[in-house]
């Protein structure tokens, strides 16, 4: 059955134009072609991706996050309560009015401990800046030197200036060694990110990444095997050109340097914008879509390729509203450029809670001065 089932998989006319097939990608005359069974190199790689990546957070990213001043606050613990914790874990994080009136006649609490409660527990589960600060410090190393090694790679290619040359002799164009090792260590570091995606910081894109991830693995995989490597080379040159940006505004963002975040991540926009919004879709794509046609007939293969390469600009759609929603709103307000993706960590007391706190100052302390409470700065506060 599974024979059977591999055999009708890879079958030529799946894969190949017609008068083509597997046999042309066989190694002649001194003349390397790519194959399936490489890339099972790519699981090694991963796994040494992420060792490398513990180490670097551990050696690198965290004492440049202390040279940078990332804040190390510690946040404050929910008190261990059996009861809440059940229905925080188990009905909902962000109890309604009415479910916190009966959680404070189940323990006792006054309204305003249950509230506090669920708000430290709510922080507990939010990553702190320094796990942050880590995750995007390795991926704007990863990224800045795939970008620099893709570039080396492909500066003296004819492909790079003209996107036509990526069919000249398709499918039997020969494998350079430089183009091997781009493939695998893409393979192996989007695998590894796969890999980690439990431990990672979750944003409110984390289905947009887990697709966008998969469906980056599968296009890189499928066009290794029919021999779009010249194709694939210069998708991976286009998403590694702005990533790195990204990352080190990030950086920055969590370091507490406005300034530098924001005019990075303009930068960054700019850069994205061109790079997924007008260089993949009319030219890469228009490259793979259009122009394959006029050499061959259209097969499953090309279809299949193309429609990975829409998926993937789908998703620069989805991410370049958001990059522009934030970027608008700094040009026009200088706010703070923030990750909207992000969840933002909850403040102890709520403004409700402050302002009866200060009403009881009011109270201890007299009326006003130069129209401004007197606060008694000794005083404790107690949970």
């Amino acid at each position: 059955m599974l024979s059977e089932l591999s055999e009708w998989f890879w079958q030529e006319r799946l894969w190949f134009p017609e008068g083509l097939g597997w046999s042309d990608l066989e190694d002649r005359d001194g003349r390397v072609y790519a194959k399936a069974q490489d890339l099972w190199v790519a699981l090694p790689i991963s796994l040494v991706f992420l060792i490398i990546r513990q180490i670097f957070e551990r050696t690198v990213a965290t004492p440049l996050a202390f040279l940078l001043g990332v804040d190390q606050t510690v946040r404050l613990k929910a008190p261990h309560n059996p009861t809440l914790e059940s229905y925080y874990c188990n009905i909902t994080k962000t109890p309604t009015q009415s479910s916190v009136a009966n959680l404070c006649k189940e323990n006792g609490y006054s309204e305003r401990q249950v509230q506090r409660w669920f708000r430290r527990r709510r922080n507990q589960d939010r990553p702190s800046l320094l796990k942050k600060f880590r995750e995007a410090s390795w991926r704007f190393t990863f990224y800045l030197l795939a970008f620099i090694a893709g570039l080396a790679a492909l500066i003296d290619k004819p492909w790079l200036y003209d996107l036509k040359e990526m069919w000249q002799g398709f499918p039997v164009l020969t494998l350079l060694p430089s183009q091997y090792w781009y493939y695998m260590i893409e393979l192996g570091f989007y695998g590894s990110l796969l890999f980690s995606v439990a431990s990672d910081v979750k944003r409110k894109d984390f289905k947009e990444q887990i697709v966008h991830h998969v469906a980056t693995i599968v296009l890189i995989s499928f066009s290794w095997c029919v021999n779009y490597i010249r194709a694939g080379t210069l998708i991976m040159l286009v998403h590694d050109s702005s990533d790195y940006l990204l990352e080190s505004a990030k950086m920055f963002n969590y370091a507490g340097w406005r300034n530098a975040c924001n005019y990075i991540f303009i930068v960054f926009a700019a850069i994205f914008i061109i790079t997924r919004l007008y260089i993949f879709p009319f030219c890469i794509i228009y490259c793979t879509w259009v122009y394959p046609v006029t050499i061959y007939k259209p097969f499953f293969g090309y279809y299949f390729f193309n429609g990975l390469l829409m998926i993937l600009q789908c998703l620069h759609i989805f991410w370049a509203v958001l990059i522009i929603r934030i970027a608008i709103r700094f040009l026009n307000n200088n706010e703070k450029v923030d990750d909207d993706r992000s969840d933002k960590d909850e403040t102890d007391e709520s403004e409700e809670e402050k302002e009866a706190e200060a009403k009881n100052h009011v109270k201890k302390n007299g009326p006003v001065q130069n129209g401004h409470t007197v606060h008694n700065n000794n005083h404790s506060k107690t949970e």
